[in-house]
């Protein structure tokens, strides 16, 4: 987008609101997770120039859109409330405002042929991402079975390598999320999911979060963001629209509707009224907080880093609270 046409577009929405113009649109770093290719919708439809918020949504790879965040090139990113604790404490804190969805399903231990069932895994190789969500899936899935995870032995894979790990057969199971997970049941015919996020709802919250400083510098313009993410969970939560809604987040990431028809129902679109419980605080997986303290319990078990981060300095409900409020 040239820069021009940006500050001509925001001297509009400007004139239409009256308020007063940013030196520069707000930068989002989003990726391939269906509750964050959503974003997509509201892009595509205009909704961010009608509220007169001006935003520039920027496509990377998930790890890279955190290294951004990092570096400062952006204001907010899309992150899971785990991977958040983990940038926060070895790069830079940021606060979540709006809980996308959780993962229902798309997280996925995938295990090859002959392999029925978590407890089959004894003794098996698991291929994943060590510290990251895929690793806390596999320790909740063996806990819940009566496992440590001493029972299996872990591969460190990078995530987006897992299929072609899988189909070499040098691992029994891989832990992913989608697309990679996918990708791994089509490269070893036979194989199956032995346990998903859908086996434990709220073990992962995808949310965006924004910079401090972004946050508190431009609160009425991420207010606004706001409001346009629950017009955009409305539309994909409404039956009517999913043959539209499934074209424009398939042409997103350039496959065809039918191939993403599954990973939008493994992932959990909040309602505004169904975001509002999550946000309310409380113990274990069915809220944001007690998510994350699990995961900081986690980070620190595997020394993902040295000290615990406080799950309330990284979550800010009062934006939706404040949507609810005027609704």
């Amino acid at each position: 987008m040239k820069l021009p046409h940006i500050l001509r577009a925001t001297a509009l929405a400007c004139i239409a609101t009256g308020s007063t113009a940013l030196a520069e649109p707000l930068k989002i770093a989003y990726s391939d997770w269906p509750g964050w290719v959503a974003w997509e919708i509201g892009i595509q439809k205009g909704w961010f120039k009608e509220e007169g918020v001006e935003v520039d949504f920027q496509w990377f790879d998930y790890v890279p859109s955190m290294d951004a965040y990092v570096a400062g090139k952006v204001d907010a990113v899309c992150m899971t409330n785990g991977d958040a604790l983990v940038t926060g404490a070895t790069g830079k804190p940021s606060v979540g405002i709006i809980i996308n969805d959780f993962s229902n399903g798309n997280d996925m231990i995938v295990a090859a042929p002959g392999i029925e069932s978590i407890k089959d895994l004894k003794g098996k190789k698991v291929g994943l991402e060590e510290g990251f969500v895929s690793h806390l899936l596999l320790l909740t899935g063996l806990e819940k079975n009566g496992m440590a995870a001493e029972d299996v032995t872990i591969v460190n894979t990078p995530t987006n390598e897992t299929p072609q790990v899988f189909a070499s057969k040098a691992v029994d199971a891989i832990g992913a999320w989608q697309p990679s997970s996918g990708q791994a049941l089509k490269a070893l015919p036979g194989s199956k999911p032995v346990f998903t996020s859908a086996d434990a709802p709220g073990i992962i919250y995808d949310l965006l979060y924004v910079s401090p400083e972004s946050l508190e510098k431009n609160k009425e313009e991420w207010a606004k963001v706001v409001k346009v993410w629950y017009r955009i969970a409305e539309f994909i939560r409404d039956e009517e629209n999913t043959d539209e809604a499934l074209k424009i987040l398939s042409t997103r990431v350039k496959i065809t509707p039918e191939e993403y028809e599954p990973f939008l129902k493994g992932t959990y679109i909040l309602t505004l009224e169904e975001a509002l419980k999550r946000w309310e605080k409380g113990e274990g997986l069915g809220n944001v907080y007690g998510s994350s303290k699990v995961v900081d319990e986690f980070n620190l078990k595997f020394e993902v880093y040295e000290e615990s981060q406080d799950p309330e300095k990284y979550l800010d409900p009062s934006l939706t609270l404040g949507l609810a409020e005027e609704e």
